[in-house]
């Protein structure tokens, strides 16, 4: 078996190795056992009705239940019968792209005919999925995961309400403190289970936490770590003097020193507390045994983490870098590591799609799109598990860090950024956060809505349209910038290496692409390419909020999806030499194929092993709400 790299003697003749002290204690466990305030009774019954309806509103989506109008009952009365005869009942709107939208207090259970007993309220997922076992077809493993998946959601969605704000509270809100009251994957049915994470772990690390944190650091051996940069950022030495005081790093090169290292030959990088406890001193030891990692103290400042669990943004220092660390835990359908292919190909994919924007004056002027660059990246490899390509994927993503560039800087005096997902927010008294956003513009909601689809598609439409190249802009990964007044005006986008995709016609704008890059981006047939924006954008966060908007704020489905239209097609009158790419990338057409993610969890992937990252799967069509005949 090959052995993990040996450096010189770390400690000396005749002096015995320092013992490899914990970077962080990550484990707050209280000294007698306590119930969190947010696991009461109310919060959980709420959120045990909201998520009940969410999952028979996706799982109907989906087709994976198949609701029936109920008999001698208005249009929107539907019913579902259970494994034992019993059936459920509930009132639900048809939505676009054939979605439901369930109201969670209309649920009741019928007991078997011939009860006498009436109706009862119901808002139970665990007796749904106990009452669904041989309807659903779920295997017994899946079961036993999904149920612990549940409860990790519930009580994450227990600790939102429980610790909510109310609309216009949250409006006030930066960006970074904005993403702790996120509610999460609006699709996924199970979008925190965070499999891996104990409770303390979650309370200290997940974003409803919202606890600021320091992290520790790590050396890492040039025989085991790679560093890659962005122009300017070459050589590690400018990333590290951007990051951190020069007494920061005096201390880190010394703690080196005293060990007999030369930190010449060493690249550092922070690291997740859990991470470290989980991750690398069980599956690393070898290399903390020899000298070829060593473990450093925590830099000074204070970062806090993000919706997606393994980015941190800098609240000591706004200007620099976020950070994206590995943290091998499952969650919304993945492990959420740092594949080591991307984390090196990520300064040069950054490159590549800066270079787009810089050259075009569309996107870099009229458009003033910000393209948050992953401009520097540490990956550090496992020397037994690189060389076993057949081991599961998770086990090639356990080490290294990606530098993000920061939103600080990039806004013009007196812009804001918020995501996307927080779009689709409602507070406890039912205050919708777009709402509040639309009331303090002054503006129409329809024109609202029309400065924001404005904002959002030309950039998105012209990298696809002319560059054959599309992102998943997503809730999480593209970010709205309001003005003064709270209209949106521009698009940030992030999370390049990981959701950029590209066509896979020889179109001539791809002909210079680097060969590292080509090398790690997915290549999609060009009918498929128009997919990432339904499914990203149109499915996974406009048929929400398009239902939200009729429902709050007056603007009927088909108007607001006929604001969409109109933004597309106006992108494409003022191209008229791309009209053979608006067929070829068709966005219009009558049916788009239906993406399924729970679907995926259920039966394609389950919790099993495999040796390459899972992606969402197809089952049958769904009209597409944009077509017009």
């Amino acid at each position: 078996m090959p052995n993990f790299p040996a450096v010189p003697d770390a400690t000396g003749p005749g002096s015995a190795a320092p013992p490899v002290p914990p970077p962080s204690q990550h484990h707050p466990h209280p000294s007698h056992p306590c119930t969190p305030p947010e696991i009461n009774r109310a919060t959980w019954e709420s959120a045990s009705a909201r998520l009940l309806a969410k999952l028979l509103g996706e799982f109907a989506y989906e087709e994976i239940i198949s609701p029936v109008p109920a008999p001698a009952a208005a249009g929107d009365a539907w019913t579902l019968t259970l494994d034992d005869g019993s059936s459920l009942g509930f009132r639900a709107r048809r939505r676009s792209y054939g979605s439901w939208h369930v109201t969670p207090d209309t649920i009741t259970l019928t007991p078997p005919h011939p009860s006498p007993d009436p109706p009862t309220a119901f808002g139970d997922p665990y007796a749904f999925l106990v009452r669904t076992r041989r309807l659903l077809g779920i295997d017994g493993a899946t079961l036993g995961h999904l149920v612990r998946e549940l409860s990790a959601t519930l009580a994450a969605d227990a600790r939102i309400e429980h610790t909510a704000l109310t609309a216009d509270v949250l409006a006030d809100l930066d960006y970074a403190a904005l993403e702790g009251h996120q509610t999460g994957h609006p699709w996924l049915v199970l979008n925190k289970g965070r499999i891996g994470l104990s409770a303390s772990d979650t309370a200290a690390w997940a974003p409803e936490a919202r606890t600021p944190q320091r992290l520790p650091w790590l050396a890492a051996h040039t025989a085991l770590a790679t560093y890659r940069g962005t122009s300017g950022l070459e050589d590690p030495a400018r990333l590290y003097s951007a990051e951190l005081d020069p007494a920061t790093r005096a201390a880190f090169d010394q703690a080196l020193r005293e060990r007999g290292l030369d930190p010449r030959g060493y690249l550092y990088l922070p690291l997740h507390p859990w991470q470290w406890d989980e991750v690398v001193l069980p599956l690393f030891a070898p290399a903390l045994a020899s000298g070829a990692l060593v473990p450093l103290p925590a830099d000074p400042d204070v970062r806090l983490p993000q919706q997606s669990i393994r980015t941190f943004l800098n609240l000591t220092h706004p200007e620099r870098h976020s950070v994206k660390l590995p943290l091998s835990v499952l969650n919304t359908m993945v492990w959420r590591g740092l594949p080591s292919d991307l984390a090196l190909a990520a300064p040069a994919v950054t490159a590549w799609i800066h270079s787009i924007r810089d050259s075009d004056p569309f996107l870099r002027d009229e458009c003033g799109v910000i393209l948050l660059g992953e401009v520097a990246s540490v990956t550090v490899r496992h020397p037994v598990y690189d060389q076993l390509p057949e081991v599961p994927y998770q086990y090639k993503e356990l080490l290294g860090a990606i530098w993000r560039e920061p939103l600080t800087g990039r806004l013009a005096p007196g812009e804001r950024a918020r995501t996307l997902a927080s779009l689709l927010h409602t507070d406890p008294r039912g205050r919708s956060f777009t709402a509040e956003l639309v009331a303090r513009s002054g503006l129409a909601p329809a024109v609202w809505l029309q400065r924001l689809f404005a904002a959002l598609l030309p950039p998105l439409l012209h990298f696809l349209y002319r560059y054959g190249t599309v992102f998943s802009p997503h809730g999480e990964n593209a970010i709205v910038i309001f003005d003064e007044h709270d209209v949106p005006v521009r698009l940030a986008v992030k999370d390049f290496v990981d959701d950029v995709n590209i066509s896979d016609e020889p179109l001539p704008e791809l002909a210079a692409m680097p060969a590292e890059v080509r090398a790690v981006l997915l290549t999609e047939p060009a009918d498929f390419l128009p997919q990432f924006i339904h499914s990203g954008l149109f499915v996974g966060v406009f048929r929400y909020l398009s239902a939200l908007c009729e429902d709050r704020l007056g603007v009927a489905e088909d108007e607001f999806w006929s604001l969409v239209r109109a933004e597309i097609v106006r992108h494409q009158a003022r191209f008229p030499e791309l009209k053979d790419r608006y067929e070829l990338f068709d966005l219009l057409g009558e049916r788009i194929g239906r993406l399924c993610l729970n679907r995926n969890r259920l039966y394609e992937d389950g919790y099993r092993d495999r040796p390459d990252r899972p992606h969402a799967v197809q089952y049958g069509t769904v009209p597409n709400p944009l077509y017009r005949p």
